[in-house]
């Protein structure tokens, strides 16, 4: 026999207490992955919704039904920065996205599909899923737009360190809740009747004690005989402090940016490192994104013919320069007869201009050729 029962024996009033509940309480921090996932993901998010996408033939930009889908209304609930959002949030985080165009010139985004793949012919998807809508027929591969992520590091650090990271969380949040929590003891004399009825009546009025005294700044119990209540301990400001729950949710945002090629520093809105966080952030993270995209527009809707003779959909808008910060450089290079002004203007993200003269190079004077030309032409 144990000294829990030994005691037990002794005295049947303190056995019937031992059916009193305990308060306990315990966290799920689901919540903290989203938080980094909608962080992240919502910020490349918000930055493609910037996309301006351009039909180029020719050196000048195509105006048709696509132009209007890409640019402005895709389909009758969503503006094109909202769908392009939409798009590439379900793009990172379920690893692909699909979006097909309806008899009516609509362009959806799937919220649930079946992709049935063969070795030699295109893939088709079928049980395509729209809001409560499912379409009966299948679509082809080259009539849809589909894209896949393919980013197994993203979704295998989701698998594992969500989980360990929740779990420190929430025992961070328990610790500091217990640091600051007010404790106290309550008293029963022996020599009650602690019948099933009143341990129930008990039982109830101890939960009402203790929600008052959690719920309410002034809360006020009355006295019963037979029944004390003593607080042994009003909150120890001691432990753990709110900076370091703070700096353990901060380091599971830069973990997510990491994988995704977003400095952090952007991510926290650093103006330090603005700069040099920007280049990198269009380089590694938007640029790649930027590109799969051309890609793909490309591959489903301009023909290969029209491909070959020049005709190109181009994805602008996110990682051109601002003209005004580079107007040094720009000189330079059209000095130097690098670029012609109308390259320039396409690598700022302008059009072309029809001015013709916008097509030849200059030079400005003290250029010359290694072997010794007119160091004296000056810029026409």
């Amino acid at each position: 026999m144990g000294w829990i029962d030994k005691i037990l024996g002794r005295n049947s009033e303190l056995e019937s207490m031992f059916d009193l509940d305990f308060f306990d309480e315990t966290h799920y921090r689901a919540y903290l992955k989203q938080m980094a996932l909608e962080t992240c993901i919502s910020f490349i998010g918000r930055s493609m919704s910037q996309s301006d996408f351009r039909i180029m033939k020719d050196g000048s930009r195509q105006i048709d039904d696509w132009h209007y889908l890409l640019n402005v209304r895709p389909n009758t609930d969503q503006t094109a920065s909202a769908f392009w959002q939409d798009f590439i949030y379900r793009l990172i985080d379920e690893n692909e996205v699909l979006a097909i165009l309806t008899d009516n010139n609509d362009l959806l985004i799937a919220d649930d599909f079946e992709r049935v793949e063969y070795a030699v012919y295109p893939d088709t998807f079928r049980n395509v899923t729209v809001k409560d809508y499912t379409f009966n027929r299948t679509f082809q591969m080259d009539k849809v737009i589909y894209l896949e992520y393919n980013n197994e590091k993203l979704k295998r650090f989701m698998s594992g360190m969500f989980d360990d990271f929740g779990n420190l969380y929430s025992r961070m949040i328990e610790i500091s809740m217990r640091n600051h929590q007010i404790r106290g003891t309550v008293g029963v004399e022996t020599n009650q009747d602690l019948s099933e009825e009143n341990r129930n009546k008990l039982q109830k009025f101890i939960d009402k004690l203790f929600t008052s005294f959690r719920n309410n700044t002034v809360a006020l119990v009355p006295k019963l005989k037979g029944f004390t209540y003593d607080e042994v301990a009003n909150g120890d400001s001691k432990g753990q402090s709110v900076e370091e729950i703070s700096k353990l949710k901060r380091t599971l945002v830069d973990n997510v940016a990491n994988i995704l090629g977003i400095p952090t520093a952007l991510v926290h809105g650093e103006l330090a490192e603005y700069e040099t966080s920007i280049k990198a952030y269009i380089k590694f993270c938007i640029g790649p994104l930027t590109k799969k995209l051309s890609d793909e527009l490309n591959t489903k809707l301009i023909e290969k013919a029209d491909y070959l003779t020049g005709q190109r959909i181009e994805v602008r808008g996110i990682a051109e320069l601002n003209p005004l910060e580079v107007a040094d450089a720009v000189d330079k290079l059209i000095a130097s007869m690098a670029y012609t002004p109308n390259e320039i203007r396409v690598k700022l993200g302008d059009e072309p201009s029809t001015d013709p003269r916008l097509d030849e190079h200059y030079q400005t004077k003290n250029y010359q050729s290694s072997e010794g030309g007119d160091n004296n032409a000056e810029t026409n």
